[in-house]
């Protein structure tokens, strides 16, 4: 009987019949190809009636063993077609009738050369029978009818091939007869009913895995590619880890993986070999981590691939490389291509890029930033203790005991919720009694907690008496510092005072001089002290906000989104920074065509926008936003929570909310949008193109013709909640002494006012303001500076995820390098901030009415008779002298403080009288972070863009290899018998299942 034909190559078909918890099966591909036909014969019998034909075609059908859909193709065939197959297949059957066409001549073979366990005995001719043999079955297995098959599984053909494969001799087992052996059980495999029969073994895949101790490299390729297209089919994953593991023990390696590596990194000096025994270890190691679990757990593969590292696989396949074999490279380019996606999705769970592996100390310091202030935190500080106890000799086996903790760890980390471990190591495995009474007897136990108890108490007294000194030692060390400041700041204080007093008395002197000298020439009353005529005071100059011209700032061309700033008002100007600023010199920098191309006020379809409704997006009006994107967007977040339409709202409003509309919290919402002056008059200039408004414009636009609508609003507001109104601000404790805090608003102040860097961002800012703001709001000369923390509310129409501050920041590195010093130059500023003056004046007349007190209960104890022994009065006294003048300094350093902040309040055009330290120095704190965190977010998008190039690359020049290795083989394999787990094994090999 002619051999069946069966599939090409192809591997998109396969996975149809895995998907299920049922038995696998396989599936046929017909030839499509012209080259392919039924040979025409003419039947010698006469063709049966139809109902008879069919049974007799439904049973040749059935030995098959075809899907549903090619059953249904070959019972689809006429009558007269069927009839000739059916003759065909007759004839070849009795063709080949003989002992060879039955499983039990096979069965007696294996077990016979089972029996004779030995080659050395045998003659060549001898071994080259029995390879002949067993190279049958196999022939056999793939091409009989699915009878012969059912009948040795039927007869316990595959233990007897087990078997053999347990009693060989290494002779044997070197030899031709150990591969063909395993190409029996792949043969058998390659039938949906022997697939299963092998799967369902219980000790199969272990038999299968112990010959990889072979030498035999065409032996150790084909376990290698059994065991990793087990890995893909249903249920194999795990048989394959848990052979892995029997391998271990049976061939008494150190991990169940060393084999593996070992193997990779060896040389034999035959390149052919060598590449296809390499090739053969990377398709299955690939199929290990991604397959099974690893298909939904990023967990899993983190652990098992992190068992590879360990053992040493990426300097290994850095050197494979050099081989240059493109199936080869394409599995190495898998292993790393999915190890770069599984460590930035892993990274990404702490906001990161990457994560340094090999570094203890960034792991340690993850994992304590994760746990910080969370209820594990405690348990996670125990570990680490425990762990610094835990004993560890190099020359003893307490290996075990670490061994044992990563066990636990590994296990609790990649089992599921069920508590299913899907790897084959599970914690069962390892009796914590029987490693504990291995190690150490019950006496060494005793002995080592008794010695450890001791050392542990005579530690905690030892540190207990250190600390007590220290504490000592550091509270002489201070007072006897503090003493000596304040001595030397008084001696410095004395010394200035007198040399001021004795140039004073000079002064005096040498004036007394001058005027008893001046009365002796002549007199006083004729001759004044002042010359008669001062010169001319010069002319005031004229007010600076009529010198002030209008700018020439370039219009944009379309409508951009607005900067919400808040403009300083031109009789503001004189003396502060915007005096010697120019912003028109920057729009000679500026690329003012992808400025306005970033932030036009015109929505842009989203890319993500369905194909079906490509067509009709082009005939729909586009809406208007005039509004800021992040303004706009919570807007929008809030409406669609309200759920009113703005009829509804404005009634609610005007009726003072007489249904209850609208709850408190919604209303405390709403006071964030009330449209502020420059949104109404933006808004105006679109009046007349209401329909064509966003939704949140929409809603400012109407909610601004409502008269008095923000008192209205905060009216209603108050009424609501009223009863619920309770003190909510507390006393903030000081975390800093006074002068500290005031050396703060001291040191905040400078940097502000002498920030070169400051002065030139100010400068960029402008020129933004005044080129995307027209009208009222542009054609400014300076901004409040509450406005730099706006920049960020106004989103790119281009990119939503790219905000104002984003692209400034491209900007500034690109043109004004010498403003990315900022930081540095403002690093005093996040402590200013913390500086509130008037608790800190609340706190300083606290001081000065206790020293007052303390005063007074001096001078009482004065006038009162001393008794033995009491020693206020001295001590009290020697406490008085230095603290009036510690106070007198801190009044000192408070009165400069101020001197300075109202100077830096003024040199940016503030209100000197509203303006608090906490709320002008934040202003700049907040700043500095949101560009600390946009320049992050700045690196982040670059890295992820190269990273998606760099992917969207070797993605497209591993498909077009792919796409020429795949017509290649195709027109080379055309014509070629094979079956579908032969199909899953080719796919495996050229990484082709990985597509």
């Amino acid at each position: 009987m002619a051999p069946r034909k069966r599939s090409g190559r192809g591997i998109s078909f396969i996975f149809c019949c895995f998907r299920s918890s049922d038995h696998p099966e396989i599936t046929y591909r017909l030839r499509n190809d012209s080259s392919f036909a039924l040979q025409t014969m003419e039947p010698t019998l006469p063709m049966p009636p139809v109902e008879e034909l069919d049974i007799m075609f439904t049973e040749l059908v059935d030995e098959l063993d075809l899907t549903d859909k090619h059953r249904e193709a070959m019972f689809a065939l006429p009558a007269e077609k069927k009839w000739q197959i059916y003759c065909s297949k007759k004839k070849d059957q009795e063709e080949n009738k003989g002992a060879t066409s039955w499983p039990e001549f096979y069965i007696d073979q294996l077990n016979s050369m089972a029996a004779r366990k030995s080659l050395i005995a045998l003659e060549k001719e001898d071994e080259e029978e029995r390879n002949k043999t067993i190279e049958s079955l196999k022939t056999a297995l793939r091409t009989k009818p699915m009878r012969f098959v059912t009948r040795f599984i039927d007869l316990d053909g595959l233990s007897c091939i087990l078997n053999f494969l347990k009693s060989m001799d290494y002779e044997t087992a070197e030899s031709r007869i150990h591969t063909s052996l395993i190409g029996c059980i792949k043969a058998l495999m390659n039938n949906s009913l022997g697939r299963a029969h092998v799967l369902a073994h219980s000790e199969s895949i272990n038999v299968i895995a112990q010959s990889l101790s072979t030498e035999n490299i065409k032996t150790k390729v084909a376990v290698l590619e059994i065991m990793g297209a087990v890995c893909l089919v249903p249920g194999g994953h795990k048989k394959v880890l848990e052979a892995m593991l029997h391998y271990q023990k049976y061939a008494s390696e150190r991990t169940r993986f060393q084999m593996l590596i070992n193997d990779l990194d060896k040389s034999t000096g035959r390149y052919r070999d060598e590449v296809s025994l390499k090739t053969a270890i990377m398709s299955f190691i690939n199929a290990v981590l991604s397959q099974g679990a690893g298909v939904e757990s990023l967990d899993f593969r983190l652990h098992l691939r992190y068992e590879f590292l360990m053992l040493g696989i990426q300097p290994v396949i850095d050197k494979l490389r050099e081989h240059e074999n493109s199936t080869l490279d394409r599995h190495l380019d898998f292993f790393e291509m999915l190890r770069n996606e599984d460590e930035l999705e892993f990274a990404k769970r702490f906001e990161l890029v990457h994560i340094d592996t090999k570094s203890a100390t960034q792991m340690f310091e993850l994992t304590r930033r994760r746990l910080t202030h969370t209820e594990a935190y405690p348990h996670f500080m125990s570990i680490l203790h425990h762990c610094l106890q835990m004993p560890y000799k190099r020359s003893s086996n307490t290996v075990q005991y670490w061994l044992l903790l990563d066990r636990i760890v590994q296990q609790i980390v990649i089992q599921s919720d069920k508590g299913q471990d899907p790897d084959a190591t599970p914690l069962e495995n390892f009796n914590i009694k029987n490693v504990v009474r291995m190690l150490v007897n019950e006496n060494e136990v005793k002995q080592w907690k008794e010695q450890a108890e001791k050392m542990r108490k005579e530690h905690t007294e030892l540190q207990q008496k250190l600390e007590k000194k220290e504490r000592e030692c550091d509270a002489k060390a201070q007072e006897k510092e503090e003493m000596m400041q304040t001595l030397n700041k008084m001696k410095e204080k004395l010394e200035k005072e007198s040399s001021e007093h004795k140039q004073v008395k000079q002064q005096v002197v040498d004036l007394t001089a001058q005027l008893h000298e001046m009365s002796r020439v002549r007199p006083l009353t004729s001759s004044p002290l002042w010359p008669s005529s001062l010169p001319p005071t010069p002319p005031s100059p004229p007010p600076l906000g009529l010198a002030l011209k209008k700018k020439s700032i370039p219009q944009p061309t379309n409508a951009l989104k607005s900067f919400n700033w808040s403009k300083l008002p031109e009789n503001k100007l004189a003396g502060t920074v915007w005096t010697d600023i120019d912003d028109t010199k920057v729009f000679k920098i500026l690329d003012l065509e992808d400025l306005e191309r970033t932030f036009s006020a015109y929505q842009r379809q989203q890319k993500e926008d369905a194909i079906d409704d490509t067509l009709s997006s082009r005939h729909k009006v586009k809406e208007l936003s005039v509004i800021d994107g992040r303004r706009a967007q919570n807007c929008n977040i809030l409406l669609s929570r309200l759920k009113l339409s703005n009829d509804e709202i404005k009634r609610a409003i005007l009726t003072m909310d007489e249904q209850e509309d609208l709850p408190k919290d919604m209303l405390e919402q709403l006071l964030k949008f009330v449209p502020e002056k420059g949104d109404i008059d933006l808004l105006e200039e679109h009046k007349h193109e209401l329909d064509r408004m966003a939704k949140a414009d929409r809603f400012l636009f109407e909610m601004s013709r409502i008269n008095h609508y923000q008192q209205r609003l905060q009216s209603l507001y108050f009424k609501k909640k009223f009863a619920e109104r309770v003190a909510e601000v507390k006393p903030k404790q000081w975390v800093m002494s006074h002068t500290s805090l005031l050396s703060a608003i001291r040191a905040g102040s400078k940097a502000v006012l002498q920030s070169s860097s400051l002065q030139q961002l100010l400068e960029v800012v402008l020129a933004f303001g005044n080129y995307m703001n027209k009208g009222q709001r542009g054609n400014a000369f300076g901004f409040k500076i509450s406005s730099l923390n706006k920049i960020a509310d106004t989103k790119s129409s281009i990119d939503k995820n790219i905000t104002l501050l984003h692209y400034l920041i491209t900007v500034v590195e690109k043109k004004y390098p010498e403003v990315l010093h900022l930081h540095e130059e403002l690093r005093d500023i996040p402590q200013a901030s913390k500086v509130n003056m008037t608790e800190l004046e609340k706190e300083i007349n606290t001081l000065r009415s206790g020293l007052r007190a303390v005063e007074t209960e001096l001078d009482f104890q004065k006038s009162q008779i001393q008794q033995t022994g009491d020693k206020f009065v001295s001590v009290v006294s020697q406490f008085i002298t230095l603290a009036s003048f510690s106070f007198s300094d801190v009044e000192d350093l408070l009165m400069e403080a101020k001197e300075l902040f109202s100077k830096a309040v003024k040199h940016f055009g503030e209100d000197t009288d509203k303006m608090q330290p906490d709320e002008f120095f934040g202003i700049f704190d907040q700043f500095l972070q949101a560009v600390t965190e946009a320049k992050q977010e700045n690196e982040n998008m670059r890295r992820r863009k190269e990273e998606e190039e760099r992917r969207a690359r070797m993605e497209a020049q591993l498909k077009e290899q792919r796409e020429r290795e795949r017509k290649a083989r195709k027109a080379k394999e055309s014509g070629e018998e094979g079956g579908e787990f032969d199909d899953l094994v080719s796919a495996l090999r050229s990484g082709e299942v990985f597509d």
